[in-house]
């Protein structure tokens, strides 16, 4: 018999990484990292995940996980995802 299960609500603390705040997203990151640029010499961070090394591009999220992991996420995907909540709401 097939069971169904919906995902408890959590609370995540993530950055957009643009071109303004790159260094400040560098530093949010506390897992293995490191900044580069891609091949039309965009600024790109290459993050260690539980999945391995993926690439952070100008515009993609990284969120922090509940265990301190890190990953970026896709602007469309995050907004699908995630919303903003204030930080009253976090403390209740």
């Amino acid at each position: 018999m097939m069971a169904f299960f919906q995902a408890m609500p959590v609370v995540i603390e993530a950055e957009q990484f643009t071109d303004e705040n790159k260094n400040r997203v560098f530093h949010f990151i506390t897992c293995t990292r490191e900044a580069s640029r891609d091949h039309q010499g965009n600024p790109v961070l290459l993050i260690q995940t539980l999945e391995g090394v993926m690439t952070c591009r100008i515009g993609d999220w990284v969120v922090k996980g509940l265990k301190g992991e890190f990953w970026p996420v896709k602007p469309d995907i995050f907004a699908v995802k995630y919303k903003a909540i204030d930080q009253d709401q976090e403390a209740a």
